[in-house]
C-alpha cells in the first residue's frame, strides 16, 4: 500500500493510497503510517497535519483482514508497547490533526479518525466500528475513545452492533465538524489547517496538550498545569511577536520559539 506524504506552508498531508481496496491497510502500511506520525511530531517545519484517503469512495476501512489480522504474531510482540506507535494507539502528537473523510470510515479508519482533532466529511461518508462482526474488537483506541466523543448509549450501540451511521448523523452527534461536498473537502481542510498554521505553533501545541490531558486531570491540577505552561510561553519570541503585530496592525510572523 502506498501512503503519500507532502509538506507545504507548514501543513503536512498524509494520503492513504489504496483505493482499489478502499484504502484498507496491511502491516507494512501501518508501519509506514507510524513513521509518518513520528515525522509530523518531530519536524518543527510542520505545524498541522491533514489525513485523508485516495479516491472518492473511502477514507479507510481499517486493517486488511486478509493480510493483517490473520497474520500470526509472536506473543512477545504484545509487550513491545512503544513499537511502531500510531496516532490512535498512544503516540503523543500535539500538533493538530485534521481528518478529511472522503467516504467509508470503518474499523481502523474510524479509530484513526477518533484520534484526530477536527473532522470534515463528505455527504456519502459512512462511519462504523464494525470489528465485532469479524470476531475482534475495535482496537487501537476504538473502545477507549468512542465514549469520550459520543453519548454512552450511542457509542455502545456502535461498538456492540457493528452498525454504521451516515455523515448527517455523525454531524448531529458532533462526531464531525462539517459536511461538505466532495469537491470542497480538501480545500476546506486546508483552509482550516492554514488558520491553525498561522497561529503561534508552541501555543497551539500547548493548547492541544492541555485540552487532551484535562480529561485525566482534576480541575485544580489542570488549572495549575495551565498556569505553568502559560508562564513558559510568556518567555518565547512568539509571545512578544503576537502583541507587537497586533499593535502594528500586521500579520504576526511566528517562528515557534
Amino acid at each position: 500500500m502506498s501512503i503519500d506524504f507532502s509538506v507545504e506552508d507548514g501543513i503536512a498531508q498524509i494520503v492513504l493510497n489504496r483505493p482499489e481496496r478502499l484504502n484498507a491497510m496491511d502491516a507494512d502500511a501501518y508501519r509506514r503510517l507510524s513513521e509518518l506520525w513520528v515525522a509530523v511530531r518531530d519536524d518543527p517545519a510542520i505545524r498541522v497535519a491533514i489525513v485523508t484517503g485516495a479516491g472518492g469512495r473511502s477514507f479507510s476501512t481499517g486493517a486488511d483482514l486478509k493480510s493483517y489480522v490473520t497474520d500470526p504474531q509472536d506473543l512477545s510482540d504484545f509487550w513491545l508497547t512503544q513499537h511502531e506507535q500510531l496516532l490512535n494507539r498512544g503516540l503523543e502528537v500535539w500538533k493538530p490533526v485534521i481528518a478529511a473523510v472522503n467516504g467509508y470510515c470503518l474499523g481502523g479508519g474510524m479509530t484513526l479518525m477518533l484520534a484526530t482533532d477536527i473532522r470534515i466529511a463528505v455527504p456519502h461518508a459512512t462511519f462504523g466500528l464494525t470489528e465485532v462482526k469479524r470476531g475482534i474488537l475495535a482496537g487501537n483506541g476504538g473502545t477507549q475513545r468512542i465514549l469520550e466523543q459520543l453519548p454512552y448509549a450511542i457509542g455502545m450501540e456502535l461498538l456492540l452492533t457493528g452498525r454504521s451511521i451516515d455523515a448527517a448523523t455523525a454531524a448531529r452527534w458532533g462526531l464531525v465538524n462539517e459536511v461538505v461536498e466532495p469537491a470542497a473537502l480538501l480545500g476546506r481542510a486546508h483552509e482550516i489547517a492554514a488558520d491553525i498554521a498561522g497561529n503561534a505553533p508552541l501555543a497551539v501545541q500547548a493548547t492541544k496538550e492541555l485540552a487532551v490531558r484535562s480529561r485525566d486531570l482534576d480541575r485544580v491540577s489542570g488549572l495549575r498545569l495551565e498556569q505553568a505552561m502559560n508562564r513558559h510561553l510568556q518567555q518565547t519570541d512568539d509571545a512578544r511577536e503576537g502583541p507587537a503585530a497586533f499593535a502594528e496592525r500586521r500579520p504576526a510572523a511566528f517562528v515557534g520559539r
